[in-house]
């Protein structure tokens, strides 16, 4: 119910600011423009979807492999002892552990393609749990908010957009976004914990937490003492050399249990040509509503009400240029993308402002386009908290980059 309250505040909202510069400003082409970007958002939509496809039909065909082999449950019932304690709804030793996990894997590592079928497989495995198959169960929502907070170790294709714009030094946002990301994913699970009323004073999450707070101390002292080409290579090449074990690892493993793994991988494709073609009017949905939103100027009007308020409270108002990037992030991947671009562009890739704008691009995920897709793969129309926990992370993960950003580059 909540995102059908924000879809259709979307359009009001569009319609009424575009009323108004109509009437008033003289505006004849804003009703163009939002008529334009409904048909050019309806078919990005439906050509993500199709392109999703080979991506979806080939990881999840490597799952099926995965599932027949045995692998993936013999993954869950190694993450079980801790996993278990923040999906406490999930019995132990279940496939979806495995699902869950190995999206975790592909999210960190940057790898947007690998994460998303697999999320999907994962929402899958966690829907056969459910007993109201049209609402959300608070594993779904614990699950979706870690996807939303964007835990990620690294960010590719920031640091190749930044020295593209000429940064002097394209990764020297790599710490700042790790630093920030971590505490959305923190903020994200202490949130919904609190909503599930899950209790995170347990020995195995607080050892869990902490050797995530050691390990990513490590892996930000270690790439630490690398120049930036250094660092750009290490950090592409072990993404992709890892998620190439995972895809040998699957296969190996069918192999090993003497199965057909061409065939197993042929079934699970076929699954994934069905989830895309599921995804496609949710996805559409979304899309439309941001474009419309976007278009009418209420964006902009948004970003300079924040200015104003900023400036009457007395606090350095620099970092409000920044602000599109943060607020289209829930809403659209591509769309914050273009406005960090944007303002590096405008500003320069190594002003306060092109930074801060890498930040907020990899210190949260597309809340409501994750939603969209996760939730529409499974026919979730009921979200529940999801919304508001998914939100709140992106709060921090804002709240943490603009300290953050001070603190590197003020």
């Amino acid at each position: 119910m909540v995102l059908n309250y924000i879809w259709v505040a979307f359009f009001v909202i569009a319609f009424l600011i575009a009323l108004v510069k109509l009437v008033f400003l003289g505006d004849y082409q804003v009703f163009p423009s939002m008529m334009d970007a409904t048909f050019a958002s309806a078919k990005t939509g439906f050509e993500l979807s199709l392109g999703l496809t080979g991506v979806l039909a080939f990881w999840l065909g490597m799952m099926k492999i995965g599932e027949r082999s045995g692998l993936i449950d013999r993954l869950a019932r190694v993450l079980s002892p801790v996993l278990v304690k923040l999906f406490p709804d999930i019995p132990k030793g279940h496939p979806a552990y495995g699902h869950m996990f190995m999206n975790m894997a592909a999210n960190m590592l940057g790898l947007d393609n690998a994460a998303t079928p697999l999320g999907l497989k994962a929402m899958e495995s966690l829907q056969t749990l459910n007993t109201k198959k049209d609402t959300a169960t608070n594993p779904m929502i614990m699950f979706l908010v870690l996807n939303t907070s964007g835990l990620t170790i690294i960010p590719i294709s920031i640091l190749v957009f930044r020295a593209q714009l000429g940064a002097a030094q394209p990764t020297d946002v790599f710490v700042p976004i790790l630093l920030a990301t971590f505490i959305a994913t923190l903020a994200g699970i202490i949130v919904t914990s609190f909503y599930q009323r899950i209790n995170l004073l347990q020995p195995a999450l607080i050892l869990f937490l902490g050797g995530a707070c050691l390990l990513v101390a490590a892996i930000v002292w270690g790439f630490a003492q690398m120049d930036k080409e250094t660092m750009n290579v290490v950090s592409t090449t072990a993404a992709n050399v890892i998620l190439f074990l995972i895809i040998i690892g699957l296969i190996c493993s069918g192999v090993r249990q003497r199965q057909n793994v061409y065939d197993s991988f042929v079934e699970g494709a076929k699954e994934g040509f069905q989830t895309a073609v599921r995804i496609i009017p949710y996805l559409i949905a979304i899309l439309v509503g941001i474009a419309v939103f976007r278009a009418s100027g209420a964006m902009d009007w948004l970003i300079e009400g924040i200015r104003h308020i900023v400036i009457l409270t007395g606090l350095p108002a620099d970092w409000v240029d920044a602000m599109p990037t943060a607020l289209m992030k829930p809403l659209s991947g591509s769309g914050s993308r273009g406005m960090m671009v944007d303002a590096m562009t405008t500003f320069g890739a190594d002003s306060f402002v092109g930074r801060l704008s890498c930040l907020f691009q990899g210190s949260t995920d597309t809340t409501f386009y994750t939603l969209a897709v996760y939730f529409g793969a499974v026919g979730i129309s009921r979200t529940r908290h999801a919304v508001a926990c998914g939100l709140l992370a992106d709060l921090a993960g804002v709240i943490a980059a603009i300290a953050i950003c001070y603190i590197f580059f003020g």
